[in-house]
């Protein structure tokens, strides 16, 4: 029997990142009590005393009333019914590697927007292979929301995504702070696989803007980016998708143009001749596309999808190809 989530469950938010931060802020906005699972001991100290996260969205006061932050994973899975994810890819099995409390008896929601790196697998396909939950116990959150604009309550969408419409229902519920608008899905393939692929596509618009590419060349790279990453939800996994819809087309134009966007930023320090490594102990933070990059190339091994924008930004940051050489080599296939 699928599971069915309760209008009255309970919620709690794993990681404590700007993402993870922002959404705990539109769970309280919202009025709901949220349980908070924070590594990080300065944080959690932060959060505890002041009601505020001093590395992430630092701007942002938190009812304490309405947020419960600890140190132990356990304590926190166990208390909630339903669990969402919101730490970065690259460090979601360190997150996970104390926890004992069962999953399976829990809804999971994935809010990370790359692969498990390492075992080429989404959020949730780890989830049902590594802890034996169902697809129809995980959902997906898609944007497009930066977490800075979250934090300055600027209208921002959210698409939810679960197997039985019902569930993102209850959720979007949970989620009704004024400022947030939101959509429902049951294509939990096509939403997960677009957060992945926009960073990749955004991470070579950084690389052509550091470089000195203008709007209409970088126009140009999006809609190709766009179609390319319409390709390879065809292929690999065939539904009746709009990819002009705000998970799809509306994510990749934000993560982008936006100044906010951490892979915008990446690409632009390569473009201008940093090294990978370099950029990434500058940026400070994550990009999702680095890894993501990667990721998709192994995984497009098995389908021959031409995807010459991700093959481009692949060479670039593992093979160490010549970002000016190979943008431009990328100009001829592009339409």
């Amino acid at each position: 029997m699928e599971h069915l989530i309760e209008k009255d469950s309970r919620a709690c938010v794993i990681g404590h990142g700007s993402w993870a931060t922002g959404l705990v802020k539109i769970l309280t906005d919202s009025g709901n009590r949220v349980g908070w699972y924070v590594r990080n001991p300065e944080v959690l100290e932060s959060l505890r005393s002041d009601g505020r996260n001093p590395r992430y969205l630092g701007s942002v006061e938190f009812d304490p009333r309405l947020i419960a932050p600890s140190g132990d994973i356990n304590e926190v899975v166990a208390d909630s019914d339903v669990v969402i994810l919101a730490a970065p890819s690259a460090f979601l099995k360190t997150y996970l590697e104390d926890l004992t409390a069962p999953l399976t008896d829990r809804f999971v929601i994935s809010a990370i927007k790359g692969i498990v790196p390492g075992n080429y697998l989404t959020v949730t396909e780890y989830l049902n292979r590594h802890y034996g939950l169902p697809f129809g116990r995980t959902g997906v959150i898609g944007g497009p929301s930066h977490a800075e604009e979250i934090a300055l309550e600027r209208l921002s969408y959210l698409t939810f995504a679960c197997k039985n419409l019902d569930n993102a229902r209850v959720l979007t519920s949970k989620f009704s702070a004024k400022y947030i608008h939101t959509t429902i899905s049951c294509d939990i393939y096509g939403v997960e696989y677009a957060a992945i692929l926009k960073n990749i596509y955004a991470l070579g618009v950084g690389i052509a803007t550091g470089l000195g590419y203008g709007d209409n060349f970088l126009s140009v790279l999006i809609s190709n980016g766009a179609r390319e990453m319409q390709r390879f939800l065809n292929v690999s996994y065939p539904f009746e998708r709009d990819i002009l819809t705000s998970a799809f087309l509306g994510d990749l134009l934000v993560t982008a143009y936006s100044p906010f966007s951490r892979n915008r930023r990446f690409g632009m320090m390569i473009g201008k001749g940093l090294h990978p490594n370099l950029a990434q102990m500058e940026l400070g933070g994550v990009a999702e596309g680095y890894y993501a990059s990667e990721t998709i190339r192994h995984i497009n091994s098995s389908h021959g999808i031409e995807m010459p924008i991700a093959e481009a930004v692949y060479d670039i940051l593992y093979q160490g190809a010549q970002p000016s050489r190979t943008i431009r080599n990328l100009t001829n296939f592009l339409v």
